[in-house]
């Protein structure tokens, strides 16, 4: 998980501020001194987490603090503000060329996972409507070409390549005419990157700045490498001059230390991060929602984002019917659960959620991916009567369930019992906002509705 250790200390160092009524001067520079140590455990640039801790303490023991009648609220709320200036206090959107194409540079080391970054900015451009153009200008890595290739099919995003004869920038120039007069908005420049940083990859780099004068030259890097991610951001940052950083891998980040740092050692904020292996997993880099999760409070505008994306809006007024009469069924239990799994891994939903993330390794509380594919797998087992009517699935019915699902008979039994349960909470729910008269005034609508 994203930033987990780093979590774990400064939730554990707020805990103990909001349990006292008061703050002292002492007080305060003891949990300075903690977050101190959780930001230097968490691979955080040195003189970053010194002149962070500075502020944060300048701030903490004035008077807005001390005599406040919240303290320990208070010093979070400086914590959080503090954090969301760090990684670049707003998100840092793309900039966008005012006579198309916007032409996009991909840079960065060899392994940084840039081909694959740069098929998933094209399926995120293509999200908002965008008509990219993805192009080949790696010709040195065996294969590197046909990997785009084999994205751009999936993504159904047009991929332009001379072959690995021709020179990068004679490849680049190509396919910002073509994209001119085939109406494409977006070119991205997938170029090639080297094991190590030198002289030769440098000037092939300059030479395809100055020859196509990129709107944008985003630099990948592998946020699991904490300070030499953000050693790499500066060398790049000091050749070519970065317009932003895309943090690859940052869902098994559980250091954070590459986030906090980059965009105070080079100025380049981090505009994009790679939060899993899928092509559409690359999000918008929002500094404030990123403190948010840091410190524990969740991140609801990003999880509603992904649901409007995801949610069909249809299905989720017919299922408000459903509820409202009664008249779920295991099938739209079933979709419920596809629909959850289309959001993104489990755990970083529940990281989205406030306070959930507390909940996460509690005895008896633990959602695991495991379990949905579970439940999926039980119910699939079923046949559409079954689902409509779970009423008749007697003994022998489980038996052949758990058989068919390859599960067990107190797997399918508790499944039963979970589905019956959430059935009565729903209906007794139902009958207290709607009295059998429809919808009243003041009903909450179904999640993402609204």
């Amino acid at each position: 998980m994203a930033f987990e250790n780093i979590a774990e200390r400064l939730q554990g160092v707020f805990k103990k501020l909001r349990g006292k009524g008061k703050l002292s001067e002492k007080d305060v520079r003891e949990a300075m001194r903690e977050v101190r140590l959780a930001l230097l455990e968490a691979d955080v640039n040195y003189w970053v987490v010194k002149e962070f801790i500075n502020k944060l303490t300048e701030r903490a023991i004035g008077s807005e603090v001390l005599e406040s009648l919240t303290p320990g609220q208070q010093v979070i709320k400086i914590v959080h503000d503090e954090m969301t200036q760090l990684m670049g206090g707003s998100q840092s959107k793309i900039n966008v060329a005012a006579k198309p194409p916007t032409v996009l540079m991909m840079v960065g080391l060899q392994g940084s996972g840039k081909t694959t970054t740069s098929a998933k900015l094209a399926a995120y451009l293509k999200k908002q409507g965008k008509s990219p153009l993805l192009t080949a200008c790696d010709v040195y890595r065996p294969a590197a070409i046909k990997q785009l290739q084999v994205l751009g099919e999936q993504l159904e995003v047009p991929v332009f390549s001379l072959g690995d004869k021709q020179k990068p920038v004679d490849i680049a120039r190509g396919a910002i005419s073509y994209a001119q007069k085939g109406g494409h908005d977006f070119v991205i420049l997938d170029t090639a990157g080297r094991l190590h940083i030198d002289e030769e990859l440098m000037g092939e780099l300059e030479q395809l700045k100055t020859n196509c004068h990129p709107q944008e030259i985003l630099l990948v890097v592998d946020a699991m490498t904490g300070q030499d991610a953000v050693n790499v951001a500066e060398s790049f940052n000091q050749r070519l001059g970065l317009d932003g950083v895309v943090l690859t891998k940052l869902d098994g980040d559980t250091r954070g230390g590459a986030a906090l740092s980059v965009k105070a050692v080079t100025g380049a904020p981090v505009k994009f991060a790679g939060v899993g292996e899928k092509l559409d997993a690359l999000e918008p880099f929002h500094p404030e929602r990123m403190a948010s999760r840091i410190l524990g409070m969740g991140d609801v505008l990003t999880l509603i984002e992904k649901a409007q994306v995801n949610v069909d809006l249809q299905k989720a007024q017919e299922l408000e019917r459903k509820m409202r009469l009664n008249e779920f069924t295991l099938d739209d239990f079933l979709e419920q659960i596809q629909q959850m799994r289309s959001l993104g891994p489990l755990e970083q939903l529940m990281d989205m959620i406030p306070g959930m993330g507390k909940v996460k390794g509690r005895q008896g509380l633990e959602i695991k991916e495991k379990d949905l594919g579970q439940v999926e797998a039980i119910i699939r087992a079923m046949t559409a009567e079954e689902r409509r009517k779970p009423e008749i699935i007697n003994g022998s019915r489980r038996k052949r369930i758990a058989e068919g699902s390859g599960t067990s008979l107190p797997d399918v039994n508790r499944i039963l019992k979970q589905f019956t349960q959430m059935k009565k909470m729903m209906k007794q729910f139902t009958q207290q906002q709607f009295g059998g008269k429809g919808r009243k005034k003041g009903f909450p609508k179904m999640p993402f509705l609204s």
